[in-house]
């Protein structure tokens, strides 16, 4: 899995309201809970926390020896401790152990985030940032002089180091789990089209922690299996007798999917026959299109509520988003220029006619603009539309023709490769766009909108975006919508940072493309 699975990211629907821990009161349960056997989840999460502590302590231990020796050479140095010196190699030793200690308090390694989503590397920066906070401060009180080029090549190169060590041994943990191992064994307990739901949401998600092993519907429900798609997860069992099923399957967690009609009283009761088996409790909040930053628990006397935040379409964040679309959109310009330039002289050699395409779009808050695109089909196109819409291939609103005959033999490859998009980083440097956001519709895609539909307006259109790293042309008119509606209410710029990086493996590995 790449850093943005997240995707999931960043993914829409399924949100599992964290696990819940239940803890024995009595020494007999304290005996029962020692005394049973390892299951394969804890197993896993084991063996993979260990990977994660040397991955972490050697790309520790290679930045400081690399930052020592990029500030002072292969001689030694000491750093002023106030009267006292001591040597660089014991303050870079001590910093490693600090940064460790930072990763594993922050929860970077938690068996619940790890290999899935974008939680993990916020936490790395976040460990990071908070761990330079307190080394500043305990510097100044000790009056520690530490030259400022060793601190500016330990930072960036440590924070690269730690994530770039957390993609790759991600992608190895997704082709594990690709093959069964390193899999969570769970029962989805509840009603039947609750169970449905959240096993479809499991099964959607490429790189889920959790093999779904068995379904617990009510004693009512007669059914022996539950179809999804074209699997069959078993029936293992009624709601009363769970527990027992969780032995016989030997399970690592039961998933509540959704409210029961014997309300929490229940739920804490299974959560203490659980816990004798070490099994966790997963309750899903049923709360789709919702991302995990945005669902916060607050326990009010015993009693846990569940807040919300609001969307933000404006403010402090849109300020810095902007930021990062100007600095990155000239750069890219730049760097890209002599590429351009290759482009065009195929384009006008390939097919007579322009070299970009210009076509108006409705941006933020129904604006209209012009994009800008290197043409990809004949000058024509626009007049031929009209006797090939009986054969569109898409849904909805928008037209797909996966052979579509106005496209020339250069804008194949174009299209493929995404190249044809490339101006639109003018259209990001002005502002018509950002570098993320929901794609760009056309005027009559608008007006055809339904009243949820134009909250896809309510922010930037991007160069790329979930529709992008999700099956781009492949993508149905309603899967479109969700993923564009998912991003306007839970976008962050580490989201961001991560859509682009998965647009440029897409790039080199297009997927759904025509």
């Amino acid at each position: 899995m790449s850093p943005l699975d997240d995707s999931a990211a960043i993914g829409a629907g399924l949100e599992l309201a964290g696990t819940a821990r239940y803890y024995p009161a009595s020494r007999s349960a304290r005996v029962r809970l020692a005394a049973a056997p390892a299951r394969s989840g804890e197993q896993w999460a084991t063996r993979y926390h260990l990977l994660l502590c040397i991955s972490d302590a050697s790309v520790l231990a290679s930045v400081a020896v690399a930052a020592q020796i990029g500030r002072f050479g292969f001689g030694s140095a000491d750093v002023n401790v106030g009267n006292f010196g001591i040597g660089y190699s014991f303050l870079s030793l001590g910093i490693a152990v600090a940064w460790m200690l930072a990763l594993g308090i922050s929860g970077s390694r938690d068996a619940r985030i790890v290999g899935i989503g974008s939680d993990e590397y916020k936490r790395v920066i976040s460990a990071t940032t908070s761990l330079l906070g307190l080394l500043a401060m305990t510097f100044l009180i000790l009056k520690v002089d530490v030259a400022r080029g060793y601190f500016a090549l330990a930072v960036p190169l440590g924070v690269v180091g730690l994530l770039t060590s957390r993609w790759a041994l991600r992608r190895w943990l997704t082709r594990q789990r690709a093959f069964g191992h390193y899999l969570s064994r769970v029962i989805v307990l509840g009603r039947h089209k609750d169970v449905r739901y959240v096993i479809n949401q499991i099964q959607k998600k490429s790189g889920a922690a959790y093999q779904v092993v068995g379904a617990a519907l009510p004693g009512s429900d007669a059914r022996l299996s539950v179809v999804v798609g074209s699997t069959a997860i078993p029936v293992v069992s009624t709601i009363d007798s769970v527990v027992a099923a969780v032995r016989r399957v030997e399970a690592d967690a039961v998933i509540v999917a959704g409210p029961l009609k014997r309300g929490s009283d229940y739920i804490q009761k299974l959560g203490w026959r659980l816990e004798e088996s070490r099994t966790e409790l997963v309750l899903a909040t049923g709360l789709t299109n919702v991302a995990g930053p945005r669902i916060h628990s607050r326990p009010v006397e015993g009693l846990p509520l569940m807040h919300v935040e609001l969307p933000q379409y404006a403010g402090a964040k849109h300020v810095v988003k902007r930021l990062l679309d100007v600095v990155l959109s000239a750069m890219a310009l730049l760097v890209l220029s002599p590429i351009f330039l290759v482009l065009a002289v195929l384009i006008r050699r390939d097919s007579p006619g322009p070299v970009l395409f210009r076509q108006e779009r409705i941006g933020r808050a129904g604006e209209k603009f012009t994009i800008f695109k290197f043409r990809s089909m004949v000058v024509t196109a626009e007049e031929e539309l009209a006797g090939l819409l009986e054969r569109n291939e898409g849904a909805g609103l928008l037209f797909k023709m996966e052979d579509d005959p106005r496209v020339t033999k250069a804008g194949e490859w174009l299209r493929k490769y995404s190249l044809d998009e490339l101006p639109q980083f003018w259209n990001v440097l002005r502002g018509d766009m950002s570098l993320v956001g929901p794609r760009p519709p056309l005027q009559r895609e608008v007006d055809g909108y339904k009243t949820r539909v134009h909250r896809r307006l309510y922010i930037k259109p991007g160069l790329t975006g979930m529709w992008q790293i999700n099956g781009r042309s492949a993508l149905n008119w309603h899967d479109s919508v969700r993923l564009d509606l998912y991003y306007v209410e839970n976008w962050s710029l580490a989201g961001d940072l991560i859509i682009l990086w998965r647009t440029a493996i897409q790039m080199i590995k297009p997927v759904g493309a025509y």
